[in-house]
């Protein structure tokens, strides 16, 4: 059964701050930066709480080919949760790891890119400062772009890993500073067509809302930008000292921001139901489950896990206790101390939507960056 909403209505962005309005005028994303380099490579970075991401990439029939990438932890939100500003410590691992990346965009010269910022950024009371600080030093032009956008660009990602049955599309991108999650309704396009129809999803644009319903169309059912992820979440639960209550109430806390979502007042059936996770917590506890102590992403992209074999890997967490998950070359060094508010926010979610099996995408918005610059040139093949 679809989630139920009256006839015609459109989708609501919900977030559980007072959300920001940003749109881009007529729907249009902005324009990509160009320079003169090697036509046919495309960047993507990703400046987000917690990491800063970037990948380089050509297209390659309906995908693409990575060419060179990179990823530090420069935890930019750090100390943002209590004083509503970025720190000059982060700030500065910040734009030192942008230098990094300014020279591989210099090295391979790449002529398409799309830079953006995202929740630590939008929150931040000065972040147009520290947006102009980042050109001046390392002359990188970052947008920040709304909680909207980001969403409907982890749901492109994830377009080759939906299923030709699937009607009712659950997407969730546990991120560092928000939590995203958009519904969507795939009942009335053709089965052959899902996976395009979903590079396509636009999120509260008016393009959609005037015809929510159009054959072959996705649909979006309602969307929402929830401003917790592993590292906000773990921050306002730093004073409780036994890890398994503190797990506990950052699991709760967080279902209890999804009351005005929905699909959380409809939940969807099993049959034609897909939930597709994103994220370092949905990867770290995939890699975990196969008992990877060296990550390969060939064989965690696309894996599909029972809700059974998620509770167990959390379950193990718990019992290493934080020493334990600090030397779990699974885990890694870097994602230790947040493997527990991302697994609490996973367990909320799996609690709330009970479904078989979820599958895991080692994607996000980097590649739905890309996936929408090659979608808008017409340089990618059909799904």
């Amino acid at each position: 059964m679809t989630p139920e909403r009256p006839a015609g209505a459109a989708a609501h962005p919900r977030t559980s701050r007072s959300p920001k309005r940003a749109r881009f005028p007529g729907g249009q994303e902005p324009k990509r930066q160009t320079g003169s380099g090697e036509k046919g490579l495309y960047a993507a970075l990703d400046l987000g709480t917690n990491s800063c991401r970037m990948l380089i990439a050509r297209p390659k029939g309906a995908q693409f080919e990575v060419v060179d990438s990179f990823s530090r932890a420069v935890e930019l939100g750090t100390g943002l949760e209590s004083t509503g500003r970025l720190g000059h410590g982060p700030m500065a691992r910040t734009v030192q790891a942008l230098r990094i990346c300014r020279r591989k965009l210099d090295d391979h010269s790449v002529s398409n890119m799309r830079l953006v910022a995202t929740e630590a950024c939008r929150r931040a009371r000065n972040s147009a400062e520290f947006i102009r600080k980042i050109q001046r030093e390392t002359g990188l032009r970052l947008e920040i772009i709304p909680a909207e956008e980001e969403a409907r660009l982890a749901v492109i990602s994830c377009a080759p890993l939906v299923a030709a049955e699937t009607e009712q599309l659950l997407v969730i991108d546990i991120g560092g500073g928000s939590t995203e999650l958009v519904w969507i309704d795939l009942a009335d396009v053709p089965h052959e067509d899902r996976r395009r129809a979903i590079l396509s999803v636009k999120l509260g644009l008016r393009s959609e809302t005037l015809n929510p319903r159009a054959k072959g169309a996705a649909r979006v059912v309602d969307w929402i930008s929830v401003p917790l992820g592993v590292a906000t979440l773990r921050e306002q639960f730093t004073d409780v000292e036994d890890d398994a209550a503190r797990f506990a109430l950052m699991s709760w806390h967080f279902e209890e921001q999804l009351h005005d979502f929905s699909p959380y007042q409809n939940p969807a059936p099993r049959d034609g139901f897909q939930i597709i996770g994103t994220s370092g917590t949905v990867t770290t506890v995939a890699a975990s489950y196969l008992g990877l102590r060296r990550y390969d992403r060939n064989k965690v992209d696309g894996l599909r896990m029972t809700s059974t074999q998620i509770d167990k890997v959390i379950r193990d967490y718990l019992a290493l206790g934080p020493e334990g998950r600090r030397s779990d070359p699974r885990i890694g060094r870097e994602r230790h101390g947040l493997i527990m508010s991302g697994a609490a926010i996973l367990q909320a979610l799996m609690r709330v939507w009970p479904t078989d099996v979820m599958s895991v995408a080692d994607r996000g918005l980097r590649e739905g960056l890309l996936y929408a610059q090659m979608t808008r040139d017409g340089v990618l093949t059909r799904l």
